[in-house]
């Protein structure tokens, strides 16, 4: 199976890695040409050639309005598709415009599935990702060869566009707990405590998170575990998440705290940071707070 990537960023590029460590070779299109080289691909010119030269291809893309224009350009996915090409949508999108591009690529005889992916830099590193796929059973069976070279687990959630709604709902969660967590932290800081042992009782008991788990025990020595969600993109999917409930006609009172916390990272200067960065946002505001020390080596 000819294997094509296209959006080969923070996250992309760590998963075309995967592919290529695993014994394949993989023709990739970025706006950063450099990008495909150092993910171990093979660099096309443009989006057309890497559809053509493709019997998968994967898209890890920033947000819907990119996918749409990587799928729907002159020299698109769309103008090239054929009959038995599959398309694996890794990025963060919404349901709707995933379902549209699902059906304007079934006309043409080609397989869409929307593949939201969960786990950060480490996990991709690793290949070890979670992903959350909408789509085709059967589809889905043809592609897990290659999607089993970067994630550990992979959930079928149902019909297009079932894999990016699972996603927005986790995303969501993950942005309450580090949004909050960061809060938690930042007082502890301002309260003279030690945060090693903060982050004990928190992973020991009902406050345990992901963030608690896997992001503050590097944090709080100034390790930031550059490479995952900017403060921009998780302000994006949480945005993102608002709509999907307002269209479901479910509350969200919750979204305040997320959307707040996010979008003072950006507008502090964060935008473009590792959302792990929203900690240092919120302690700007409280007194030039920083939960590291200088002599901290990774400070």
């Amino acid at each position: 199976m000819r294997i094509g990537f296209v959006g080969l960023g923070n996250m992309g590029g760590r998963m075309c890695a995967c592919v290529v460590r695993g014994g394949h070779d993989v023709l990739g299109y970025d706006v950063r040409e450099a990008n495909v080289t150092a993910a171990g691909a093979k660099p096309a010119a443009s989006v057309g050639e890497v559809t053509d030269g493709s019997d998968i291809l994967l898209l890890s893309l920033p947000d819907s309005h990119v996918v749409e224009a990587v799928v729907l350009g002159d020299d698109g996915v769309l103008a090239h598709a054929r009959p038995g090409l599959i398309v694996v949508d890794l990025s963060t999108a919404a349901p709707d415009s995933t379902t549209r591009l699902h059906g304007m690529l079934a006309e043409r005889g080609a397989a869409y599935l929307d593949a939201g992916i969960s786990g950060g830099a480490a996990a991709a590193d690793k290949g070890a990702l979670t992903l959350m796929v909408g789509g085709e059973a059967g589809v889905l069976d043809r592609a897990r060869p290659v999607l089993d070279l970067f994630a550990a687990n992979i959930f079928h959630c149902g019909p297009s566009g079932a894999g990016h709604t699972v996603k927005l709902l986790n995303n969501f969660l993950n942005a309450i707990a580090l949004s909050a967590t960061a809060e938690v932290m930042v007082a502890a800081k301002k309260a003279d405590l030690d945060l090693e042992t903060v982050l004990a009782v928190l992973n020991a008991g009902s406050g345990v998170n992901f963030a608690t788990r896997n992001r503050f025990p590097s944090i709080i020595h100034g390790d930031y575990l550059k490479g995952g969600l900017t403060n921009t993109l998780m302000l994006k999917d949480v945005n993102l998440y608002v709509e999907l409930v307002a269209r479901l006609g479910v509350a969200s009172p919750n979204s305040a705290g997320p959307l707040a916390s996010f979008g003072l990272a950006r507008a502090l200067g964060y935008a473009d940071e590792i959302s792990n960065t929203v900690v240092d946002a919120l302690g700007d505001l409280s007194g030039g707070v920083r939960l590291h020390t200088k002599e901290d080596p990774a400070a």
